[in-house]
Order: C-alpha cells, then structure tokens, then sequence
C-alpha cells in the first residue's frame, strides 16, 4: 500500500517538476512546459496559454530559472529512488514470506532456505511441592497450587545463534500475543514465566526484550529484537495472558 501511494505521488511530483518558473527580472515569472534560449531570445512553451511564445533574452533572469530547474531534478531523483528502494524491500519481504512454511511455528532463514526452530517440552513445576507437571496436562486446581515455574529442560539451547540481532519468523496457530523472552537458567533447567494461582487464574511475570515486528502476510509475522541481544538463553514465545499457557520456541545467543 506505502509503496503504491509513493508511486502515485511520484507521479504527481513529476508532473509538477515537469512545469517550470521561467522568471523575469522584473520580478514576475511564466510558468512554462520548457523553454529554449535561441541567440537573444528565448523560446518557450506556455502552460497558461498552451502555446509556443517568445521574449527578448534581456527580460528573463536565466541564472534564477536554472537554479530552480535544477533543485526541482534534484528532488525528483530522490523521490524515484525512494520509490525504487521500496518496491526492492516490497519485493524481498514478499519473496521471503513465499519461502516459509504455512505450517504454525518459528523459522529463520540459512540464506534462501529457512529453517525451523524446534517447539520446546515445557513444564510446569510447582512450589513448594515440586512436583513437575507436563504442560499437555490439565491445569492445576487453584487450591493446591499457589505457585510455580514454566521450564524448559536443560540449561543451554540446542539452538545457537552468532547474530545478536537474529530474525525470526512465526506462523500463528491462532490470533495471540507473541514476543522474545529472555530465559533464567535454574539449574538443569530454563525458566520462562513465574505463575502465581488467583482463583481460576494465573498471573504470569515472563521477561519480554523489545523487537520489531512485520506482518508479512495472514497470520506470518517477522520478528527481530530492537537492540543486540546479550548472550544468553531465550525463546520466541506466544502466549495468552492469564491463561498459563506459553509455547516456546527456545534458542541461545553466544558470545563474541
């Protein structure tokens, strides 16, 4: 839509450039089509009257007119290579979606071919109780649960990543809120969220880092962080809140 809308104003821009302020050193101008100066006079094509006219050389102010013609070309390149940069961007982002699956889940790209990150086993591990339980389960009751961490097994992702700013892509199963988390290692073990139990509730403090996000199609989205991620253990999640029910898509971030 951006793009079609710079095309379009282009357009009118070049239109309006194509129109040029033949000025007199009288102060007045003829707004003209073009003009030719021919020995001492000069030759021009009136947009007013539509028609081709002549007057003394003497009468214009060349040096203004071509100042201005030229400062109108310059601003007219820059606009036609904006449109150009857009529609390269259009046409890559476009080609990209074209090449991830419509299969819900995370993917990155390996150059032109993308790959998808593994969904994590994710549990639910209760305090002060601990027991662990798997997140396929049913949720547990309020009056035994107070409560409890979603955790993935292991202390380092099997997915490592050298670019600190890694772009991902997520293909929605369903409209809910997505983001990159940053994962607590505790013990043989990753931290997602801490769940605390209020009723039929569950109150859920997950660490997100700010990204940037595209939606490239229905339901595809592109995903990066705003800033390079330290190294670390993270996750691309999605999740509804409240409803302790966060999936994850875990990766790590390695030193330089």
């Amino acid at each position: 839509m951006r793009g079609r809308f710079l095309f379009v104003l282009v357009l009118a821009f070049t239109a309006w450039a194509a129109n040029v302020k033949l000025y007199l050193k009288d102060g007045g101008y003829q707004l003209v089509r073009e003009y030719q100066v021919q020995s001492d006079r000069v030759r021009f094509y009136s947009v007013e009257r539509s028609e081709w006219e002549e007057m003394p050389l003497d009468m214009v102010d060349l040096k203004r007119t071509e100042a201005e013609s030229a400062t109108r070309q310059a601003e007219l390149e820059k606009e036609a290579k904006l449109v150009t940069e857009e529609k390269q961007a259009e046409r890559q982002l476009q080609d990209e979606a074209e090449r991830i699956p419509r299969e819900p889940g995370v993917y990155w790209m390996d150059g032109a071919q993308a790959r998808e990150v593994k969904q994590a086993d994710t549990k639910i591990r209760t305090e002060p109780v601990g027991r662990s339980i798997l997140r396929r389960l049913s949720p547990l009751p309020p009056e035994t649960t107070k409560t409890a961490t979603l955790e993935v097994d292991g202390a380092h992702s099997a997915t490592v990543f050298a670019n600190q700013e890694q772009e991902f892509y997520i293909q929605l199963s369903e409209t809910e809120p997505f983001g990159i988390a940053r994962l607590r290692i505790k013990g043989a073990a990753r931290v997602a969220e801490n769940i605390s139990y209020m009723m039929d509730e569950a109150d859920e403090e997950f660490e997100l880092v700010p990204t940037l996000q595209l939606e490239l199609m229905d339901g595809l989205y592109k995903i990066w962080p705003k800033d390079p991620l330290p190294a670390g253990e993270y996750a691309v999640v999605q999740y509804t809140q409240g409803k302790a029910n966060m999936r994850v898509w875990d990766f790590a971030v390695k030193g330089k």
